[in-house]
C-alpha cells in the first residue's frame, strides 16, 4: 500500500504458519493463489469433522468473489514490466480453481463447482449444494467460500467507493453500530466450508430448516433499496411456515457502511415486526471477507446455537440474551441485491 496503512483483519499467525507449510507441502501447490491455500486447509478439516474421508463420492462448490487475487495483481504486473505472460497465468487465476485444486486434494468422485456471487458467495454455494441432495444427484456436499482480499488493488477499490474504514478508534469497523456517521468496512481474509447431507448423523451440527434467496432490480451497480426489498424477500422465504417469533437470533450481513446496516435493519423490522429477534454480527471482529462472509456467519450461528450462548457485538452492550437459542437466522448479500437467508435451529 506505499506509505499509507489501512485496517485489515488478517490470519492468526498459526494460521499463516500452516498455509506456508502447506504451499511446501507439494511442488503442485507453490504456485497457487492464497485463496486455493485457504480453501484446502477448511476443506481439509470440514470433511475431517464431518466423518467423510478423501474418496468419498461427494460434490464440492466453493465460490469466491474476487478469486486469485493476489496472484492475478502479481501477474498483471509482471506482464506490464515485462510484456508477456507466463504459462501458469491462466490456469491459476481462474475461479474454476479453487474448487477443482480442493477435489483433486480430496480425491472425490462427486461434481465440482465455482461460482462468484460476490459477498452472497459463500450461501448461494449452500443453496446449490442442498438443490443437488434434494434432486437425489447427490448424498453428500461440500459449500463454502474462500477469499483472500487484503491486496492494495483491492482496498483501493473499497475505498473510490467511499466505504472503507478511516477511523482510529478501539473498533475501526462498527458494524451495527447504527449511530455511525461514517462507513467504517474493513476487509478481513478466510475460508469457511459446511458439509451438507440430508437427515442427521452424530456428526450434526444444526439443522436447516429454511433457505430464501431474492434479487431486486438494479438502481446503481452497488446498493440496494433503502428498505433492503431483497432481504425481505428472502427472510420470509427462509421463514416459510415458521412464525417470525420463533426466531431468536439473526446474524445481519452488516458490512459496516450507513447504507447498508439501516436498510437490512428496516428489513428486518417490517418482517418481524413486533418481536424483533436479538440482532448481531461478527464484522466488527473478524472483518469483511467478501465470498466468505456468508459461512463464517453461519459459524457463528451454529456456535451460539451448540453453546447456548448469546454472541453479540460491543455496540449493544445492554442487550438480555435469551434464555435459550432454538433458533438463528443468517443474512448475507452482494453487490446488486443477491440476497440470502438460512434458518437454523438445533
Amino acid at each position: 500500500m506505499g506509505e499509507s496503512k489501512e485496517w485489515m483483519a488478517t490470519l492468526p499467525k498459526e494460521i499463516k504458519h500452516k498455509v506456508a507449510d502447506l504451499s511446501t507441502s507439494d511442488s503442485n501447490y507453490k504456485d497457487l493463489d492464497n485463496t486455493v491455500l485457504y480453501a484446502l486447509i477448511a476443506a481439509r478439516g470440514a470433511i475431517k469433522e464431518a466423518g467423510w474421508k478423501k474418496g468419498d463420492d461427494f460434490g464440492i462448490n466453493i465460490g469466491s468473489s474476487r478469486g486469485a487475487t493476489t496472484l492475478f495483481e502479481k501477474y498483471y504486473d509482471d506482464f506490464l514490466k515485462e510484456g508477456k505472460a507466463t504459462t501458469l497465468v491462466s490456469p491459476t487465476t481462474t475461479l474454476g480453481n479453487i474448487s477443482s485444486w480442493v477435489a483433486n486434494d480430496l480425491q472425490t468422485k462427486g461434481p465440482e463447482i465455482s461460482h462468484s456471487i460476490t459477498c452472497s458467495t459463500a450461501l448461494h454455494a449452500l443453496l446449490n449444494g442442498m438443490a443437488w441432495l434434494k434432486s437425489g444427484m447427490a448424498t453428500k456436499f461440500l459449500v463454502g467460500g474462500s477469499e483472500a482480499p487484503l491486496t492494495p488493488f483491492t482496498i483501493a477499490q473499497m475505498k473510490a467507493m467511499r466505504i472503507y474504514s478511516t477511523g482510529d478508534s478501539i473498533y475501526p469497523c462498527k458494524a451495527m453500530d447504527l449511530t455511525k456517521v461514517q462507513n467504517s468496512m474493513v476487509l478481513g481474509e478466510a475460508a469457511s466450508m459446511a458439509c451438507l447431507e440430508i437427515g442427521e448423523n452424530e456428526n450434526s451440527l444444526a439443522t436447516i430448516e429454511g433457505v430464501g434467496y431474492a434479487t431486486e432490480p438494479l438502481e446503481h451497480n452497488i446498493s440496494i433499496s433503502a428498505e433492503a426489498i431483497c432481504f425481505q424477500r428472502s427472510m420470509q422465504m427462509a421463514l416459510g411456515q415458521n412464525s417470525p417469533e420463533e426466531v431468536d437470533v439473526i446474524v445481519m450481513h452488516a458490512p459496516g457502511t450507513i447504507k447498508g446496516d439501516v436498510s437490512e435493519r428496516k428489513a428486518i423490522e417490517t418482517i418481524f415486526c413486533n418481536k424483533t429477534p436479538l440482532l448481531t454480527t461478527n464484522k466488527w471482529k473478524v472483518g469483511h471477507t467478501f465470498g466468505a462472509s456468508g459461512m463464517l456467519s453461519l459459524e457463528m450461528a451454529i456456535l451460539m446455537l451448540r453453546h447456548q450462548k448469546y454472541i453479540g457485538t460491543p455496540f449493544n452492550p445492554n442487550e438480555e440474551a435469551p434464555k435459550t437459542i432454538d433458533k438463528i437466522m443468517v443474512n448475507a448479500v452482494g453487490f446488486g441485491g443477491n440476497a440470502v437467508s438460512v434458518l437454523l435451529s438445533r
